[in-house]
């Protein structure tokens, strides 16, 4: 396809592979966090600029206190930005999880049908041969002996 095509959606190949939407969103994080780096500069300096700001008759906290919404405002950007970058990062994830989920299902669905048609018509078991008795049942080893309590006599003490 063209760029000059009208169906062409660049980032159309990028959604459909799950490692090309991971590399993607890691160069947009990438920039994201050096912009971040540049942020945090900016704030400080706006913080250390703007505190050191005094205006005839003041006090010593009158500049702290004109300067508090500024800083909140560049504060709250960073934090948008933090929860930005942890957003593609965590979109990335989910992607690669998505794939592996779909081909999980189909796995999942195959043997769900198998164990409904196993549970539909269940393997007919032979029954064992019963061993013949010995008459004693003091030879009596293994799941043979009495079923019941009352059955057992004097074996159990």
């Amino acid at each position: 396809m063209n760029s000059n095509d009208p169906n062409h959606f660049p980032l159309r190949d990028v959604a459909q592979n799950p490692e090309a939407t991971a590399r993607y969103l890691a160069d947009v994080q990438r920039v994201l966090l050096d912009i971040g780096k540049n942020l945090e500069t900016l704030a400080h300096e706006t913080r250390v600029h703007l505190r050191d700001t005094h205006v005839e008759g003041d006090r010593w906290y009158h500049a702290r206190l004109r300067a508090m919404p500024v800083e909140k405002a560049l504060g709250n950007v960073l934090k948008n930005l933090n929860n930005l970058t942890e957003g593609l990062e965590k979109s990335a994830y989910k992607r690669r999880a998505h794939d592996e989920a779909v081909v999980n299902t189909a796995k999942e669905r195959k043997e769900k049908a198998l164990e409904r048609e196993r549970k539909k018509n269940p393997p007919t078991l032979q029954a064992a041969p019963n061993p013949p008795q010995q008459g004693a049942q003091g030879q009596n080893l293994g799941y043979g002996g009495p079923t019941s309590i009352y059955d057992m006599g004097r074996e159990s003490a």
